[in-house]
């Protein structure tokens, strides 16, 4: 084995690109030298690798970690603990606003015991992005997105002027303001490195992009090949301080996928049918990676949806490799161009780059889909997981009405309420069904009925970061126009995207004059309907919701559904497509 003296491998090499040489630890040194196993390593874990190799020496990382790893065949390397040091931290401001204050605390401490405040910094690059702090007040009007901005710095004046202190206060802190898109797209669009390089004793030390976030779909950058997930305010701050965050040596199920989407399904039908598999097979505390010749007819963003919805299928990652995907996509985001071909060297000097023959890695478990059996879906009515076809949905729905409802009183006939749900329209003696209640507004008089959409809200980063389901829903919406169709006076509408990129794209296409049509309007630039923010129902449907008791629902392309988070009167939530 290549040990010196210190007990350390000897794996530092170099590689040149240009005029520019970089240093980095190998992997295939690490593999020449005996441990053959590595080449068939999940990709993710060869990064972990890689961080165990850079930090050994210290005292977190012992040999015996790098062999436990090295060696890893499938199983989970007996229960061994190792430490990750991740490259940078990415905050939003909710959860990371208290990790800003304990930094000035730290300074006011230092300041009190006469020493210099300016000492105590970030030893880890971090970015917060303001995103989670916009709230649906106004909607279907032009001015919905200046008033919710006006309303938003009216509520947070004092926090965002603290935040704006501490960009210019610490080192290696920035925070981009509020009002340009939601963290994890702007993570995937432009502060996603891929591969960092660092001055080490006067070399240029090359080494992944790794993250920890304060947010749970963290692992939307997974997609870009990037490692990196959701922890907790003091994990974050352990990472900001330099020190590691331990964790076992995980498991890592594959994900086969094979074929091509089928026309008319989107990556949201994708992703819904990936999370009932992924939940149905058991993933949680697990990695899982993405492989397959299916890879390669999934674009970046289809991918980005699969990986954020890895804390709904319950993987701590959902990882795809780095290959010619993630190059074309860097540079279409308009990286730096030696970025983007350093990226694309360490990778394939690395052992980091999937192409067409590569070797399957070995895995703990595998599972498999052909991409061109999904099917346009939805899931709910309160889990991501509850997926149901959309050709099925009239039943799904007459049934989560009768069980919201229960048996009534008196008690409703088992038989009649059995041949309601499987597609009767037969509504005798079911008024608590199919009841519905006669409401005037100042948008017109509606009759309210059982399950009548009351949010209809495109949102999260979850799909708005997709440009496929998002131009879908424009031509749906300029469709629909042509047609005579419009928007219930009951449905509330919104329109969040990921980041302003959308926006400008929806206008380069003529669709967002079609959305707005329909009362989609932009609302904001951040996370609103899927964490809650979807602001009060119109007060006309609140009351009557309220005075009858109405059990209502909401469609957002989100990625939580949860029981009361999307709106404390809406009972059924179901997560859809952009376009449905």
């Amino acid at each position: 084995m290549i040990r010196n003296e210190a007990d350390h491998f000897e794996t530092r090499s170099q590689f040149s690109l240009r005029d520019k040489t970089y240093d980095y630890y190998s992997l295939r040194k690490l593999a020449d030298a005996g441990m053959s196993g590595i080449e068939r390593l999940p990709m993710c874990l060869k990064v972990l690798l890689e961080n165990l190799l850079r930090h050994q020496g210290t005292p977190s990382v012992q040999p015996k970690d790098i062999e436990s790893l090295a060696s890893w065949d499938g199983k989970s390397g007996g229960g061994t603990e190792i430490a990750f040091v991740p490259a940078r931290v990415l905050l939003q401001d909710f959860t990371g606003v208290p990790g800003v204050v304990d930094l000035a605390s730290m300074r006011a401490a230092v300041k009190r015991m006469g020493g210099d405040p300016q000492v105590i910094n970030p030893l880890r690059p971090a970015d917060l992005v303001i995103d989670h702090s916009v709230q649906v007040d106004a909607y279907g009007s032009a001015d919905a997105l200046e008033e919710n901005t006006r309303i938003e710095m009216e509520r947070n004046r004092e926090r965002y002027f603290f935040l704006k202190w501490g960009q210019q206060a610490f080192d290696r802190f920035r925070a981009v303001p509020p009002g340009n898109g939601i963290v994890h797209q702007i993570n995937l669009e432009y502060l996603a490195y891929g591969v960092f390089v660092e001055q080490v004793n006067g070399s240029q030390l090359a080494y992944p992009d790794t993250l920890v976030g304060t947010d749970s779909h963290t692992t939307m950058i997974n997609g870009l090949g990037v490692v990196g997930w959701g922890v907790g305010g003091i994990e974050a701050e352990a990472a900001l301080l330099g020190q590691p965050i331990p964790l076992l040596i995980p498991d890592v199920v594959g994900f086969r996928l094979d074929g091509e989407m089928p026309v008319g399904a989107t990556a949201t039908d994708l992703v819904l049918t990936a999370t009932q598999m992924l939940r149905a097979r058991g993933v949680v505390g697990k990695f899982v990676e993405f492989f397959g010749p299916g890879l390669s007819s999934l674009g970046l963003a289809d991918r980005a949806t699969l990986a954020n919805m890895a804390p709904e299928y319950g993987a701590t990652i959902g990882f795809f490799p780095i290959d010619r995907t993630t190059i074309e996509y860097l540079r279409f985001t308009g990286r730096d161009a030696d970025q983007v071909d350093l990226v694309e060297a360490y990778c394939k000097e690395q052992g980091l780059y999937r192409t067409e023959d590569s070797p399957d890695p070995i895995y703990t478990d595998t599972l498999k889909l052909d991409l061109g059996t999904v099917e346009p879906c939805i899931a709910g009515p309160k889990r991501p997981q509850d997926r149901i076809k959309l050709s099925e949905s009239k039943p799904a729905w007459r049934k989560t009405l009768a069980e919201i409802l229960g048996p009534g009183d008196p008690p409703l006939s088992q038989k009649l309420v059995d041949a309601w749900i499987s597609g009767s329209d037969d509504e005798k003696d079911l008024d608590d069904l199919t009841k519905t209640v006669s409401v005037g507004s100042a948008r017109g008089d509606y009759e309210l009925e059982q399950g009548s959409v009351v949010i209809a809200a495109i949102t999260s980063c979850t799909n708005t970061s997709n440009p496929s389901v998002m131009m879908a829903a424009g031509l749906l919406a300029r469709n629909a126009i042509e047609k005579g169709l419009n928007v219930k006076p009951w449905v509330k509408t919104s329109l969040a995207p990921g980041s302003k990129v959308v926006t400008e794209y929806l206008r380069h296409a003529g669709l967002m004059g079609s959305l707005e049509a329909l009362n989609f309007h932009l609302v904001g630039y951040g996370c609103t309907t899927c964490i809650g923010n979807s602001g009060p129902l119109p007060a006309d449907v609140s009351k009557a919701v309220a005075d009858e008791e109405m059990v209502v629902a909401a469609v957002l392309s989100g990625n939580r559904n949860f029981e009361a988070r999307i709106n404390a009167q809406v009972k059924a939530n179901y997560l859809a497509s952009p376009p449905l």
